[in-house]
């Protein structure tokens, strides 16, 4: 189990894969040469992965909905066929009224249509409800944040892919990756990461930070559901929210080392005065996962 230090480290780093040690130092207190051992030490183990992750609007990939399945028969084929489809980008099973859900990502409601078309007709799926994702409130892996307009060249996207594969490359094997100087390379990852076209973050593995349990939920509010949205996204444990429309007002996640402590972040879901109702799904095995956009364009 992590100690306080290396859990406090992760959140920097979920916030900034690119701080500097010394920005990390001061944060937890320790020697930059501390902190620099520190995070080399969870990289190597495997606990987490620092990557850039591609805002999905770059792709033209603004619409998200999460899709709750009905199905006869085993899961698996389900699950599989999810898992190959370009535009899921998160499939599990799950304990709850739906055994299947899944998220996915689309250019817009035409084509979102048509996926949930395809989805609806996957052997074994004998029913698909959808809610219509409108905004992300918090998002421990991807971050919430603006997509400016910028223009982006193939050097760019070059960069991109290096991050998406070392967030924490320094700007001179960037530089020499994609044939810059280090100069030019820190301008354009600063200002790519500025636009919001990439956010370097810290991917935890679940067993490795305490954080084993999941539990996806569905709610309907009284008033603004954006305005819930944010004060739930303070609340420990949650890890993703959307508001949208459609099964619910909102949807969202949370994760917990043990039963106890994600049974304490549903009640203080359960909590919030302005929520009328809450559903609930664990996820029992995750059949696909991707980080906001995963894949920049090929040269």
């Amino acid at each position: 189990m992590l100690d306080a230090v290396d859990a406090a480290l992760i959140r920097a780093l979920q916030g900034d894969g690119r701080a500097t040690y010394q920005a990390l130092a001061d944060g937890v207190g320790l020697s930059r040469t501390a902190v620099r051992a520190r995070v080399k030490q969870l990289v190597g183990a495997g606990a987490i992965r620092i990557v850039g992750v591609l805002h999905a609007g770059v792709l033209g990939m603004e619409v998200f909905a999460h899709i709750s399945f009905r199905v006869t028969g085993p899961l698996g084929p389900v699950l599989e066929e999810l898992a190959e489809r370009e535009a899921v980008v998160f499939a599990a099973q799950t304990a709850g009224r739906f055994p299947v859900v899944a998220h996915v990502r689309v250019r817009d409601d035409e084509a979102l249509a048509k996926e949930l078309g395809v989805l609806r007709s996957l052997t074994g799926v004998t029913g698909a409800e959808a809610f219509r994702g409108g905004a992300i409130a918090k998002d421990a892996y991807s971050s919430v944040r603006e997509l400016r307009d910028v223009a982006i060249d193939p050097l760019d996207w070059r960069l991109v892919r290096h991050l998406q594969r070392d967030g924490r490359a320094s700007y001179a094997e960037l530089a020499r990756q994609v044939g810059l100087s280090q100069a030019a390379a820190r301008s354009r990852v600063v200002r790519l990461i500025e636009a919001g076209v990439v956010h370097v973050t810290a991917i935890a593995e679940p067993a490795a930070v305490g954080a084993s349990e999941k539990v996806g939920f569905g709610l309907r509010c009284r008033g603004d559901s954006g305005a819930v949205a944010s004060r739930l996204g303070s609340l420990a444990g949650v890890t993703f929210l959307a508001t949208g429309f459609g099964r619910y007002d909102a949807i969202g996640a949370a994760s917990a080392a043990d039963r106890p402590s994600l049974v304490e972040a549903l009640e203080s879901v359960r909590s919030c005065s302005d929520v009328t109702y809450v559903e609930t799904w664990e996820h029992l095995a995750v059949a696909k996962e991707r980080y906001g956009g995963d894949s920049a364009p090929a040269d």
